[in-house]
């Protein structure tokens, strides 16, 4: 076990085969290279064989330094003591140590390497150089590899720091991006939906009106069919739309975004609606009618086309007054009125209060306030929606 244990910024990967070749090879040319260096032309001694054994050790404990940098480094500095030989790979254990563990450890193993060679150095001849020359030589060394190791750990902790907030800048924009397009397909659904249950309950008007009057004149009958058969072929191509923009397939005719409505359409609203039998009067009263934002514009249509749906499914029949008015500055004003049907059911299918909640943040996501109850007999929807000057 290391003295110093690494924290979780400094633990790499273990040495590859490559690492270790390396480090063996380069060791022992450097090992090979201070045997001659210290023997040519000399007769062989003691020493010699100290020498040959001390080589060997520390080139056979070269590799353990990749994997337990400081207590092999120890090893090996002790070796260094007695033998010049040990010198090469106590200097790769020291910088492996100053590359992989904390300031405070590779300060430790420089200051015992330097005590090391200062020991060697005092009993060991080192080529004619002073004693304190030699010693300022070494000092110099083990600092330069000491800076050379923490540089490099620097430098790996700010690529490993860097890398890892580049990873996680991407997943958050990737975050980003799938809620943007969850939110656009919400938009697109929630639009669709308000679409398609304005179009079927039409037709569930039509096809009521077929199916409790069979002895309705032809004539009537074939428009009413017509009708039923226009809508049904109208729905499709608007749910196989909405269908087609959510599972991101190619849009079906250029950028595939139904047409906007405007509050110029809310009279063909309306119109659709006297066409299947209802009783609505409709006042109006809003300046610059075709210069609504969109926002504006789209919201107010929903909100009519909700209550005229409504209207159909629970109150069949009965009369629906819808007033709008306002202007730039002063806002737009939406109020929807039915009276009560005494006894009655939505078609087999419709979900009760689910277009009122949808509506209701679509108001409040246009800045405006939504507000139904039952008053008096009657059912009013009425909405507030922000027009800027």
């Amino acid at each position: 076990m290391d003295s110093f244990p690494a924290t979780p910024q400094e633990c790499v990967r273990s040495p590859g085969r490559v690492a270790v070749a390396v480090s063996l090879i380069g060791s022992g040319l450097l090992i090979a290279a201070t045997i001659l260096s210290l023997w040519t032309g000399r007769p062989l001694g003691p020493l010699f064989l100290l020498d040959l054994v001390a080589g060997v050790l520390s080139w056979l404990l070269t590799p353990l330094a990749l994997w337990r940098p400081v207590p092999a480094t120890v090893v090996l500095t002790a070796l260094a003591v007695v033998s010049p030989a040990a010198t090469p790979a106590a200097t790769i254990g020291a910088l492996q140590v100053a590359r992989r563990r904390r300031l405070a450890a590779g300060i430790a193993v420089a200051a015992g390497g330097v005590a090391a060679h200062a020991i060697q150095g005092f009993w060991r001849s080192n080529g004619g150089m002073s004693y304190g020359w030699w010693l300022v030589l070494i000092t110099i060394g083990y600092g330069a590899l000491l800076g050379w190791g923490a540089w490099a750990q620097a430098r790996e902790t700010l690529i490993r720091s860097l890398r890892e907030r580049a990873q996680r800048a991407e997943a958050e924009q990737g975050r980003r991006v799938a809620e943007a397009r969850m939110l656009e397909r919400r938009k697109i659904a929630r639009e669709m939906h308000d679409v398609l249950a304005h179009r079927l309950s039409l037709l569930a008007t039509f096809a009521g009106a077929m199916e409790y009057r069979p002895d309705a004149p032809p004539e009537q009958l074939s428009r009413a069919a017509g009708v039923v058969r226009d809508g049904v072929h109208q729905a499709l191509e608007e749910l196989r739309e909405v269908i087609s923009l959510l599972r991101d397939d190619a849009p079906p005719d250029g950028d595939g975004v139904h047409p906007q409505p405007l509050l110029t359409d809310v009279p063909r609203l309306v119109e659709e609606s006297r066409s299947a039998g209802a009783e609505v009067l409709l006042r109006e009263a809003v300046e610059e009618p075709g210069q609504a934002p969109p926002a504006v514009a789209r919201t107010a249509y929903r909100v009519i086309q909700e209550g005229l749906t409504n209207a159909r499914k629970h109150a069949s029949g009965q009369p629906v007054r819808v007033a709008l008015r306002g202007g730039p500055g002063a806002g737009l004003e939406i109020d929807v009125r039915n009276g009560l049907a005494p006894a009655s059911a939505a078609p087999p299918g419709w979900s009760g209060g689910a277009g009122l909640v949808g509506l209701t943040e679509r108001v409040h996501l246009a800045g405006g306030r939504l507000d139904h109850r039952t008053v008096g007999g009657e059912f009013r929807l009425h909405a507030s929606i922000p027009w800027p000057a």
